[in-house]
């Protein structure tokens, strides 16, 4: 198995679909674009936003509106990310204490433990990282196993106590070796940038919600024809920020799938790099194959 092949194709993979993410990010900036020319030609219909027939498409183009499209767009999402990625920053431990890990001892003496600290130090020597906390989910008789953190310093490893007892030496030594890739090629800094990109794209549509529910409210202008094109905008804006928002969630989060599995890939090509031994990660997705569908890795 030519495992350094395996770690480049899925390198290359995750930057093309992290190309494709930017690609999502630029088609949303044009839907909004082209809902606001929609909305201002209802609010200012005597100039004509659209364009009249005899001006062809030239009425489509404003770069003006495309800049202020773009910034607002582009604002939105960064503020919107950037508040979601600072809550998941909080680090590996508080994580793992959340999902109800029990941090190990060092000096645990139980064999089961002891076996799983003695290779969390192995695979942290053949890594080159430091040596994470281990916590163990005593309540999850499935496969599971995690990193946790925003850098290899204040990273975590976390196992299921199915994980920690039912796997061999080597099988376990697979799994502990696949997060340790995590660690090292910054899967779980990407995740969290990932899961706060999807958060400000979502953030649209729930600007659009809030459009709408005051959309219904009275009227906005004592004029009655004024206020019923003002009216019209605002359904139009809300519908469209919401559709906008859902759709591109909704490809966002694929994307963000096919990213995860490509670092699987990667995660598992680096495991067979650290522990020379491809049985081991081998056998334990067999098992995790054999159990129930809530194991994972």
């Amino acid at each position: 198995m030519d495992f350094f092949e395996h770690q480049e194709q899925a390198r290359k993979k995750t930057h093309l679909l992290l190309f494709y993410f930017i690609l999502a990010i630029l088609g949303i900036i044009l839907a909004v674009y082209g809902l606001t020319m929609v909305i201002y030609s209802f609010v200012e219909p005597e100039k004509g936003a659209l364009g009249t027939l005899d001006q062809g498409f030239r009425g489509l183009w404003n770069p003006t509106i495309l800049l202020l499209s773009a910034g607002g767009t582009s604002l939105v999402v960064f503020l919107a990310s950037s508040f979601k990625t600072l809550q998941l920053s909080g680090g590996g431990s508080v994580v793992a204490r959340e999902l109800g890990g029990r941090e190990l001892d060092i000096n645990a003496t139980d064999f089961h433990e002891r076996r799983l600290l003695n290779l969390v130090e192995e695979m942290a020597i053949a890594a080159g990282v430091p040596v994470p906390t281990v916590y163990v989910m005593d309540s999850e008789d499935s496969i599971n196993a995690f990193a946790a953190g925003k850098t290899p310093s204040d990273a975590v490893i976390g196992v299921t106590r199915g994980c920690m007892t039912l796997l061999t030496r080597d099988e376990l030594q697979g799994v502990i070796a696949h997060e340790f890739s995590h660690i090292l090629n910054g899967d779980m800094r990407l995740n969290i940038r990932l899961m706060g990109l999807l958060f400000g794209i979502l953030f649209l549509a729930l600007i659009g919600q809030l459009i709408l529910r005051n959309s219904f409210r009275g009227n906005v202008s004592s004029n009655r024809k004024e206020g019923a094109g003002l009216a019209m905008a605002m359904l139009i804006a809300g519908l469209g920020l919401l559709l906008i928002g859902y759709v591109g969630s909704f490809f966002a989060n694929l994307i963000k799938a096919s990213i995860s599995r490509q670092r699987e890939f990667l995660a598992d090509a680096s495991a067979v790099q650290f522990t020379r031994n491809p049985d081991g990660i081998a056998g334990a997705l067999m098992k995790i194959g054999g159990l129930s569908a809530g194991s994972s890795m």
